[in-house]
């Protein structure tokens, strides 16, 4: 695949435009701070934002026509933020012919892709992804309604091409939302422990919970995070601070991705202008915000997996893969050595990568 080809893919892919596909179903729009609509439609999510219309199809009838069809299969990958899930997702579609759909509700939006760790072109190698770092920021929040519309038009499109359907991401109400056979989007399923959560699936799914222990899992979000900020997550929040916006509440989209406040107080205090004099005070100052972003990234990581936990005791049947042998390589790799490279990735394979390839050729072959 040349250089060209490889780019055009994965951008079309990404923007979810697909021109020779047939839907059953509209895309959906988003809602935005300034209207309570959930259910809308838009054109195309990267052109300008028009005027909400409701949709046609109610849930009772989207329910009636899943209910009617047989159900796709779809691989599911869950874990804590930092966990290895982008990775394994990959490594899974290199298996098996496959598209991934991103299920991370900070990183369906353009921009701060250092600050919200969207995966790269790079490590992407060629798969396409959906709903990965397309909504234009400016026009509002994408919902866990709008999440499931667009995704669901996502899976009806890789299936119809004969593909497999890989979810990945962290936000586990937009997996609920895709997943559940009764959606309430209304309805908080995490809220009030796991009586809310639907067990009954819209799809036959394999549920994969890429897991660490907690203390290793601590000390690699620590690691990851001074990492982030030495390949210019601090420069990418000084461009995108605006001091009007910063002030704003509640916050909306990707300004509530973890990074966004925290150095916003920063930014107030500190305008990003001109070349920065590091004095005591303003040392301090990032100081300060580093470790916030530290301690809400562990906050988030902990909420994730309360929710797995959730899911797993409502009766989804999610089989639980161990990285933590894997992550301990990680956290002796000071420096990229081949030798330590090389001894990651083979227990990352055989602990992690080479179970998964089980779960899904189980799947495979379930009538």
């Amino acid at each position: 695949m040349t250089e060209l080809n490889f780019l055009l893919q994965t951008t079309i892919s990404d923007r979810l435009i697909t021109t020779t596909t047939t839907r059953t179903t509209s895309p959906p729009s988003f809602s935005s701070s300034h209207s309570s609509s959930s259910s809308s439609r838009i054109i195309s999510f990267t052109k300008r934002r028009r005027k909400h219309q409701p949709l046609v199809v109610s849930i009772r009838m989207e329910d009636q026509y899943y209910y009617s069809r047989p159900k796709d299969k779809v691989v599911v990958i869950l874990g804590a933020t930092g966990a290895g899930k982008s990775k394994l997702s990959v490594d899974l579609a290199t298996r098996f012919p496959s598209e991934i759909i991103n299920s991370d509700k900070i990183q369906v939006y353009e921009g701060l892709e250092i600050t919200t760790n969207q995966i790269t072109l790079q490590e992407r190698r060629g798969v396409p992804h959906h709903l990965l770092g397309y909504l234009n920021p400016e026009h509002g929040e994408l919902t866990a309604a709008d999440f499931r519309s667009a995704a669901s038009n996502a899976v009806e499109d890789i299936t119809s091409r004969q593909k497999l359907p890989i979810i990945a991401g962290g936000s586990n109400s937009f997996v609920h939302a895709l997943l559940s056979q009764r959606f309430d989007p209304k309805i908080d399923p995490f809220s009030s422990g796991s009586g809310l959560i639907s067990s009954d699936l819209r799809y036959q799914c394999c549920f994969i919970w890429v897991d660490v222990s907690e203390t290793v899992l601590y000390e690699y979000l620590l690691k990851r995070v001074d990492e982030m900020m030495d390949s210019g997550m601090f420069e990418e929040l000084s461009g995108f601070y605006d001091p009007v916006k910063s002030g704003l509440e509640p916050r909306f989209g990707i300004r509530k991705a973890i990074g966004v406040p925290e150095f916003d107080g920063y930014f107030k205090e500190y305008p990003p202008a001109g070349t920065i004099k590091w004095d005591a005070l303003r040392k301090a100052a990032y100081d300060k915000a580093v470790d916030d972003i530290k301690r809400n990234t562990w906050t988030l990581a902990k909420r994730q997996i309360k929710k797995i936990e959730m899911l797993k005791d409502a009766g989804w049947k999610i089989q639980r893969v161990d990285a933590t042998a894997s992550f301990k390589e990680v956290m002796k790799m000071s420096t990229s050595s081949e030798k330590k490279t090389k001894k990651w990735r083979e227990v990352w394979e055989e602990q992690v990568l080479e179970p998964s390839v089980k779960i899904v050729k189980r799947l495979l072959v379930e009538d």
